[in-house]
């Protein structure tokens, strides 16, 4: 059961790294036809800077995801530096929960705020504002996953590189 959550976090966090990278790309590319359109062809874009506002939520939120497994959670380092043994566990399992409390509270919410402004849309665009906040719960539960695959097999990334 474990070597089967792990792999699919594997795919998961690969994807969502993957993702995120072509959204950069996305939102680079936009943000030059945006300079372009406007200084160059004197006829600024309508809908880019919208959308480049929207991709960019969806870019961090799925970038969480791979830090999340990395081991960049919210949590105290140095406590977990300094930390040997069954502390080491402990302080573990409490980072952990903190996290997955945090990100539960992000899908609850997020998951309400998709459902209220799913009727709205975009000034620029003819979509629905629910495409753009939905950033928040898929993130919030992708991110759960990955802070659980971490609290399995850690990746102490963070911890190795700290000064």
């Amino acid at each position: 059961m474990k070597k089967m959550f792990l792999r699919l976090d594997r795919v998961l966090t690969g994807a969502c790294l993957s993702l995120a990278c072509v959204l950069l790309a996305v939102i680079a590319s936009l943000g030059m036809w945006q300079v372009t359109s406007r200084f160059v062809l004197s006829q600024p874009s309508t809908w880019t800077e919208e959308s480049m506002r929207r991709l960019l939520i969806w870019m961090v939120m799925l970038g969480v995801v791979a830090a999340f497994r990395q081991g960049a959670l919210v949590s105290v380092d140095l406590m977990l530096r300094l930390s040997k043994g069954a502390w080491r566990n402990t302080v573990r399992t409490i980072i952990t929960s903190v996290n997955l409390a945090f990100l539960s509270v992000v899908l609850y919410f997020g998951i309400d705020l998709v459902w209220r402004v799913r009727f709205q849309t975009f000034a620029s665009m003819e979509l629905s504002m629910g495409w753009g906040y939905a950033a928040l719960p898929v993130g919030a539960f992708l991110g759960l996953v990955a802070v659980i695959a971490h609290h399995l097999d850690p990746h102490d990334d963070e911890l190795s590189t700290a000064q």
